[in-house]
């Protein structure tokens, strides 16, 4: 099943930085498959304005067509990201928003034509707030 493979994913990459595991929220993954679905419909690739939610998005065309496959392009942001300098950056918003340990609840929602998916994952409570990168993202163990 979808969403359960995008949380195995997502607690698999927490585990490794001491964040809790996410638990599967039906609302949130209704919210999420109704937004992956708009940017289907819409052909566009953009975040839902005014969300009180945390939001990652991925699209792939013929490849990568799988909820782990978001998740790891996700995760792989951590290349990029400066542990003894933590904070938001564009390129590693992703990342963080994986493995924020304030986060608690997970909504995945996949939406796909031909060989186009979208996939749109909301986190309740949000990560990626400013001053608070330090206590919410730590290190691989």
């Amino acid at each position: 099943m979808f969403e359960l493979e995008v949380l195995q994913a997502h607690n698999q990459y927490r585990a490794k930085h001491g964040a809790p595991p996410l638990e599967l929220d039906k609302n949130l993954c209704r919210v999420a498959s109704q937004w992956a679905q708009h940017l289907l419909n819409t052909n566009s690739f953009q975040h839902r304005q005014n969300n009180k939610y945390g939001e990652n998005l991925y699209m792939a065309s013929g490849a990568n067509l799988n909820g782990a496959a978001a998740v790891k392009s996700w995760y792989n942001e951590i290349k990029d990201y400066n542990f003894r300098s933590p904070s938001f950056q564009s390129s590693t918003g992703h990342f963080t928003q994986v493995v924020w340990k304030g986060s608690r609840l997970l909504g995945a929602g996949i939406a796909q034509r031909g060989n186009t998916v979208y996939i749109v994952c909301n986190y309740d409570p949000p990560g990626n707030f400013m001053n608070n990168f330090r206590e919410n993202v730590s290190p691989p163990n």
